[in-house]
Order: C-alpha cells, then structure tokens, then sequence
C-alpha cells in the first residue's frame, strides 16, 4: 500500500510530519553521516505512534474503522482463505453486492465465509452501495447460513457496514423482517459460527449476520446500535456533537469487551490494519484457528443452547 497517498487524518499529521523529516534527511544526505541522528529520529518517531494510537478518543477509533484504505471482507477471504468461491442470489430477488459469501478453505477444511463488502474507490462503492445491504442481501446470507448447516460446515462472518440500506424500496421488500428472521436463524443453527467486526458495525445492518458463538473484533473497529453522526443528529439536531456521541455511545472494542458484548479483541498494527494487511491477516489466522479448534468440540444441539444463553445475558439488569 502506498503510504504516500494515504488519507491522513489530523491527529495523524505530527506522525507524518516526522516520517517527512527523516525522508529529506535520508535523500540530502545519502551516506551513513547522518545515521545516528536518523536513529535517533526513527526511535522518536516509533515512540510518536504509540503515544499517539494509545491514546485515541472512540472517535478517533471510528475514523480509522473508516479508513478508505483498510482491508475488506473480500480482502480477508482471499488472504486468510484458500479456494474462496463466491455463491449469488437470495433465490428470490436478485444478488446483493453488498454481502458477499460462499465456501472456503480454511487450514484444509471447508468453511463458510459471509460479510458485508464496500468498496474500493467510487465506482465500486456504487457497486456495492457502500456495504450498504438491501433485504435480499440478508436472505442471501440465511440461504448460505442453511446451506453450512446442511453440510456440517463452519460459519465465519465479517461485519463492516454503516448500516442497512435505508431507502423506500429496502422497506418495500421487508428490510427489517429480513433481519429479524436472520437473528432468528442464526441463534439455531447446528454449526459454529465465528463473527468477526473488521470495521464498522452499525445497528442492525451489522447484527443481521451478526449472532455467533464467539464475536471477536478488531482494535480500531466499532460496534453500536447507532452512529455516532446518527445519535448526534437525534439529540441535538445537528451532527456536530457526534464526537460527544461516540464518547457517550461506548462503541470500542475495548468498551464492548468490557461490557461482555464481544468475547475477543484482535490486535492490529500500530496505526489500524491498513498500514500493514499481511500482519493482520496472519494474526487473525491464527485467532480464527484457535477459536474453530475449540467450537468444533462442543456438540451442534449444546452449541445453539449456549449460543442463546449467551445473548439472553447481554442488556440483563435489575432493579433494587
């Protein structure tokens, strides 16, 4: 990836300003005279980044979740997987690009791969409305979803959406029973099922193929019922608070562990996996290895009770 042309956000800039110095000095100098200042000023910059990534705000964190150069689903079934086949349709409408799946190979064995899908550059967001799904794009993934459970097949999904698609003919077509008979589904099947939010996981666009056995997320993704734009817009009327918002929204990866929603955090390079795919799609390799090796040991009938267990928990409180 060309770092050069890399959106930088503005917390970002003190990192590349230095990166910059250390450049000029390398290209003026080109010799070793200079090299033990351009020790030094590497040692300086190493501390800056994680003096800087350790202390982001929950926005901050969702800026990178939205890094426009971050790995997507896609990106993961071709680098994590082996022999990824693509599966289309819901059977009843039509193909929704905007959630891709089909089988893979994952250490020898057959699983079942499903995840929302943006785009890279316009013209293939346009393509993929933004990893924005339509209900048969939902459908599309509970017909994958019984199609792994015939065939005794792992499921792994991947959540990166700003939301379901919201327009008129989304709700026409049953946007939101389309969800709900995915919740349905998925807490019932007799597979493992591994979820994985890569980015962003906004309300029940994300949750629709969401419900597993183990939820694990990535470092510098999110996952809410609501935007932190949304929420601010709701409450003051305006999206000029959503710093506020996602302050007070709680959506970190971080946060969520805290709370019992999610079960793993998976780390990524200093900076968000986009400054270096190959790291994080070895480390999540063998996050999902050690995950698979234990969930593939429990019975299928044993696995959905605890997966439903394991969602009537969350949101539990009592008065006193």
């Amino acid at each position: 990836m060309n770092e050069s042309k890399m959106l930088i956000y503005d917390f970002e800039q003190p990192i590349v300003d230095l990166e910059n110095k250390i450049n000029e000095i390398k290209a003026l100098t080109g010799s070793n005279e200079y090299s033990k200042e351009i020790i030094e000023l590497e040692k300086k910059l190493e501390e800056l980044k994680k003096n800087i990534y350790s202390r982001l705000t929950r926005w901050q964190k969702v800026q990178i979740a939205r890094h426009p150069d971050r790995p997507y689903s896609l990106d993961y079934f071709e680098n994590v997987f082996e022999d990824f086949t693509e599966l289309h349709g819901d059977r009843k409408y039509h193909d929704d690009k905007a959630i891709i799946g089909g089988f893979a190979k994952f250490e020898g064995k057959s699983v079942m791969l499903v995840g929302h899908q943006k785009g890279h550059g316009t013209k293939d967001n346009l393509f993929r409305n933004f990893g924005m799904p339509n209900p048969e794009g939902y459908r599309k993934a509970a017909r994958l979803f019984k199609l792994a459970e015939k065939f005794n097949k792992p499921i792994i999904t991947f959540l990166d959406t700003p939301g379901a698609y919201p327009g008129i003919e989304a709700e026409e077509r049953g946007q939101a029973e389309a969800i709900a008979s995915n919740l349905l589904l998925m807490t019932d099947l007799k597979t493992p099922i591994i979820v994985v939010i890569i980015g962003e996981g906004a309300s029940g666009g994300a949750i629709g193929i969401g419900v597993g056995d183990r939820i694990l997320m990535l470092e510098y993704s999110w996952y809410s019922v609501i935007s932190p734009e949304s929420c601010s817009s709701i409450l003051w009327r305006s999206w000029d608070y959503k710093e506020q918002a996602a302050e007070a929204l709680k959506l970190t990866a971080d946060d969520l562990k805290q709370f019992g929603i999610i079960d793993r955090i998976v780390p990524e390079p200093i900076g968000g996996a986009h400054h270096n795919p190959e790291q994080i799609y070895s480390t999540l390799k063998n996050v999902l290895s050690e995950e698979l090796k234990q969930l593939i040991k429990i019975n299928p009938e044993k696995l959905a009770k605890l997966r439903k267990e394991k969602f009537y928990k969350m949101g539990v409180w009592e008065e006193k």
